[in-house]
C-alpha cells in the first residue's frame, strides 16, 4: 500500500481512536481493498489503521502464484467496526479467501499489546475518500448487513452453485424428459434447455428482500388490476409493511447496500435487484405523496450513485434503451403533482435538470407509461 500523506497531529489522533484491521499471512500480489479504495498488497502487509467507526467493505481478490496476471473472482465483507476496535482475521491458504471466524481473545489481546511495533505494517485508511463512501453508504446500519449479508458473510462475485437436480444417471435425465448425454443437439434452443437447472449452494447468497411479481391485491377487479400495474404503490406498500414494518426508511439502506454489491463488489444480481427496487420506488405515486421524506433522502441517494456509473452504463445493448431515463422520467412527472409535498416537488426538479444538464438525458418525451397498458388478468377475472 503506498503511503499517504497526512498531519503528523491528526495521524497522532486517528492511531489512537480509529479502528485497526489485522490480516495475517495475506500472500504478496493479492489485490485487497477497503471501502473505495484498493491496492496490490507487498510481502509486508499485515492490514489497515486508523479506520473510522462505522460499516465498511473489504474486498479482495487472489492471484495465481504460478501466474501474477491470473486474478481471481472478487470476494468481500462488511465489517461494523467500533472506535479504537480491533478485528484480527487471517488467510485460509487452501480456501484462498480471509477467514472470517472470531480470533481467539488471548490473541486479539496480544495483538493489541503489540500494536506499536505492528504500525509500520499496517497501511492507514485513505481518508480523500471518506466522504464519498458515506454519502453512498449513509443508510445502510449494522442491522441491514446483518439482515442482507450472506450466512457466510463472504460476497463473492461469482456464486456457488449447485445443481437443483444431480441427474447422474440416465434414468434420472429420462425423468425429467431430457435426452441423453451423447445425443446431438438440434439447435442453440435445445442446448440451452439441456442445461441443468442451478441454485446457490446454500448460505452464499445475498438475502435481498423479496419483492413482488405480481402488483395487485387477489381478487382484484379489471380496473383495478390496471390501476396497480400504472401505479406500483400497492407492491411498494407490501414490501415496506412485510419487510421494514419499524422504519420504512430502511429500504434505502437495502438499495445503498445493494448498489455497493455491485459497484464494488462485481455482484451482478445486486445490480439486477437495485434496478427492480429502484424501479418500484419510482414508479409508486400515491406512495410518494406519503412518504415524502423517504423519497427525499432517495433522491440524495441516487444523486451520488450516478456519479459513480457512466451514462451510457443503463442502455440495453439490443434495444438501445435506457432503463434509468425511463424509469426517472415516471418519477419526475409524478413529483410534478401539485399534490406531493413542495419540498420533495422542488429536490426533484432540481434533480432533473442536474441529469439533464450533466447526462443530456430527455426526460421531455412522453413516458411510455401513458401509453395503453396491456395486463394479464388472473384466471376468473371478468371483463365487466
Amino acid at each position: 500500500m503506498a503511503a499517504m500523506q497526512m498531519d503528523p497531529e491528526l495521524a497522532r489522533r486517528l492511531f489512537f481512536e480509529g479502528a485497526t484491521v489485522v490480516i495475517l499471512n495475506m500472500p504478496k500480489g493479492t489485490e485487497f481493498g477497503i471501502d473505495y479504495n484498493s491496492w496490490e498488497v507487498g510481502p509486508k502487509f499485515r492490514g489497515v489503521k486508523m479506520i473510522p467507526p462505522g460499516i465498511h467493505f473489504l474486498h479482495y481478490s487472489s492471484v495465481d502464484k504460478a501466474n501474477p496476471r491470473e486474478v481471481g473472482p472478487r470476494m468481500g465483507f462488511f465489517l461494523n467496526l467500533q472506535q479504537r476496535g480491533l478485528k484480527v482475521l487471517r488467510w485460509d491458504a487452501a480456501r484462498e479467501e480471509i477467514d472470517l471466524s472470531p480470533a481467539p481473545e488471548a490473541e486479539v489481546e496480544a495483538m493489541r499489546a503489540n500494536l506499536q511495533e505492528l504500525d509500520q505494517f499496517l497501511g492507514p485508511y485513505p481518508y480523500a475518500t471518506l466522504k464519498k463512501w458515506i454519502s453512498l453508504t449513509n443508510f445502510i446500519s449494522e442491522a441491514t448487513v446483518e439482515r442482507l449479508q450472506p450466512e457466510s458473510r463472504q460476497i463473492c462475485a461469482f456464486s456457488e452453485v449447485l445443481p437443483v437436480l444431480s441427474m447422474k444417471h440416465t434414468k434420472d435425465r429420462v425423468g425429467q424428459n431430457l435426452p441423453r448425454c451423447g445425443t446431438e443437439c438440434k439447435s442453440y434452443q435445445e442446448g440451452l434447455a439441456r442445461l441443468p437447472e442451478m441454485k446457490p449452494r446454500a448460505g452464499t447468497e445475498i438475502r435481498f428482500s423479496e419483492l413482488p411479481t405480481q402488483m395487485f391485491p387477489a381478487g382484484a377487479t379489471p380496473a383495478e388490476i390496471t390501476r396497480h400495474s400504472m401505479d406500483l404503490s400497492y407492491a411498494l406498500e407490501t414490501v415496506l409493511s412485510k419487510q421494514f414494518p419499524c422504519s420504512p426508511q430502511d429500504v434505502l439502506g437495502e438499495l445503498q447496500f445493494a448498489f455497493v454489491c455491485f459497484l464494488l463488489g462485481n455482484v451482478y444480481e445486486a445490480f439486477e435487484h437495485w434496478k427492480r427496487l429502484l424501479n418500484l420506488l419510482c414508479r409508486s405515486e400515491e406512495a410518494m405523496m406519503k412518504h415524502h421524506t423517504l423519497y427525499v433522502n432517495l433522491i440524495s441517494i441516487l444523486y451520488h450513485q450516478l456519479g459513480e456509473i457512466p451514462a451510457d452504463f443503463f442502455v440495453d445493448i439490443v434495444s438501445q434503451d435506457n432503463f434509468l431515463t425511463s424509469t426517472l422520467q415516471v418519477f419526475f412527472s409524478s413529483a410534478r403533482s401539485v399534490a406531493v409535498d413542495a419540498t420533495l416537488r422542488q429536490k426533484a426538479e432540481r434533480f432533473q435538470a442536474h441529469l439533464t444538464k450533466k447526462f443530456r438525458w430527455d426526460f421531455e418525451a412522453e413516458p411510455e407509461d401513458c401509453a395503453p397498458v396491456v395486463v394479464e388478468l388472473p384466471d376468473g377475472a371478468g371483463t365487466g
